[in-house]
């Protein structure tokens, strides 16, 4: 006769609730807490789970604690569970935290050290760059882009990558360019966002000595710089249109004019363009011209975001714990299961950029559940902000309006700097004479006295 079966793993469920998934043979289901209790003092499980949805959970996981302060405890609770109840779970001698939905992987995951990822496989792909930059990456689409990039590395051509902000476009430019014949040339980056129309033209070509006020010395653009290298152009659908008809001269014969310069400049740089506009989006309202983007986009990159690659998060926070651990010299502990899992069931709207930040955060301040807990905090308020369907209509008619009042502000105060000069204030904005004739007449913006009164009253002067 054989005694009664020892169960690894028990789960102490909510009786009102459903679980998630059919356990298997080795993980039972328990709905009251004398029950768990009993079957514990008979035989010792591997491991008890306990709801914390459950009003009772925080008194039995004490209760169990002082039966057997030994016994391997752990919670399952939703992605927005209360932070201060769990810290009292953890308090109480909870060693882990899986989310819900409920299965019996993330369950068995609790028994042995789930924090580290799994060794490297052949579809796992960890490639330094440089110092800092690494390609990480185990998601199918992220490796396919990675085998693209091998194949047109070494052909000369321009390249196009799209993609959200922070999903890693600069990453794949420098890979480009390491593979490519130009790898011990200069890769020098420009973001075109960041520098208004007058001031980019002068980054990326250049200017001759007294080309403008200040202009005591010629210098070189960013273009000889990059010379038998690669130039990235990042967000180059913020690029003034005329400033683009000026790129396109370049590719397409590989000279310019500096700022001031009578001679053309000759270079040989290879072109690689970014944009996290939709490009369908950019070139409809007219921010890319059709003809440039037809230029640089010989072979079109698209970098999917974060949320869309869930399986290279554990990896890339595994990667960014290591990485800053021995930059800051400070290694930070394991990165716990229930920590992993918050960060599987967050969307990172900042995508790299913002899992990367976290873990400096984590890795600096070395508290796990303090970061669960801001994760969770966080996800509160992106779910909180985000508007429901049917204020989808309304939200984006606020947004419609709110882009109008801060144009016509920016309309207003270039006239104003230029005293009403509408061709100075044209080329202040980066647009054509006639289109600022054009929103003039749509915001009621006409060169008379009142007008003026009117203009200087909404600027608050």
């Amino acid at each position: 006769m054989t005694g009664p079966r020892q169960h690894r793993i028990l789960v102490l469920a909510d009786p009102t609730g459903v679980l998630d998934t059919q356990l298997d043979s080795g993980i039972e289901a328990v709905y009251s807490p004398d029950a768990l209790l009993e079957v514990c003092q008979r035989h010792r499980p591997e491991l008890v789970l306990v709801d914390l949805s459950r009003e009772d959970a925080l008194r039995t996981l004490w209760q169990l604690h002082e039966h057997d302060p030994d016994l391997p405890l752990a919670v399952c609770a939703p992605a927005d569970a209360d932070p201060d109840r769990l810290r009292r779970a953890f308090d109480l001698g909870a060693r882990d935290c899986v989310l819900r939905p409920l299965t019996d992987q993330a369950i068995r995951a609790l028994l042995s050290p789930a924090s580290e990822p799994e060794p490297l496989e052949p579809d796992i792909c960890r490639e330094p760059l440089d110092e800092d930059r690494w390609f990480v990456a185990s998601h199918p689409v992220m490796l396919k882009l990675r085998r693209q990039i091998l194949q047109i590395a070494p052909v000369d051509v321009p390249v196009f990558i799209c993609g959200e902000s922070g999903v890693g476009k600069e990453i794949l430019a420098r890979m480009l360019h390491q593979r490519s014949a130009r790898s011990h040339g200069p890769f020098v980056k420009v973001n075109c966002a960041a520098l208004p129309g007058e001031l980019l033209e002068s980054e990326l070509f250049g200017y001759e000595q007294g080309a403008f006020t200040g202009a005591l010395r010629p210098k070189p653009g960013k273009f000889e710089l990059a010379h038998r290298g690669t130039i990235f152009l990042d967000e180059i659908a913020e690029m003034p249109p005329h400033l683009q008809a000026k790129l396109l001269h370049v590719l397409q014969d590989g000279q310019f004019s500096r700022l001031g310069g009578r001679s053309p400049v000759q270079v040989d740089v290879r072109v690689i363009a970014a944009t996290n506009t939709p490009v369908e989006e950019a070139l409809a309202a007219g921010r890319l011209r059709s003809d440039l983007y037809y230029r640089v986009s010989v072979f079109c990159l698209q970098v999917p975001p974060l949320r869309a690659r869930r399986e290279d998060i554990p990896l890339l926070l595994a990667h960014f714990r290591e990485l800053y651990g021995r930059k800051y010299s400070r290694p930070a502990p394991p990165l716990p299961h229930y920590l992993v899992q918050a960060a599987l069931a967050y969307d990172w709207p900042g995508n790299l950029r913002e899992l990367e930040n976290f873990v400096k955060r984590y890795v600096i301040l070395g508290d796990p559940l303090e970061s669960f807990q801001e994760l969770v905090r966080t996800r509160r308020a992106d779910a909180a902000a985000a508007p429901v369907e049917g204020d989808a209509a309304d939200a984006g008619l606020h947004l419609r309006r709110r882009r109008q009042v801060i144009e016509r502000e920016a309309i207003i105060e270039a006239l104003e700097r230029t005293r009403w000069c509408r061709k100075q204030a044209a080329a202040l904005l980066g647009i054509s004479y006639k289109a600022l004739l054009q929103k003039m007449r749509r915001y009621g913006l006409d060169p008379g006295p009142q007008s003026r009164a009117a203009a200087a009253t909404a600027l608050g002067r």
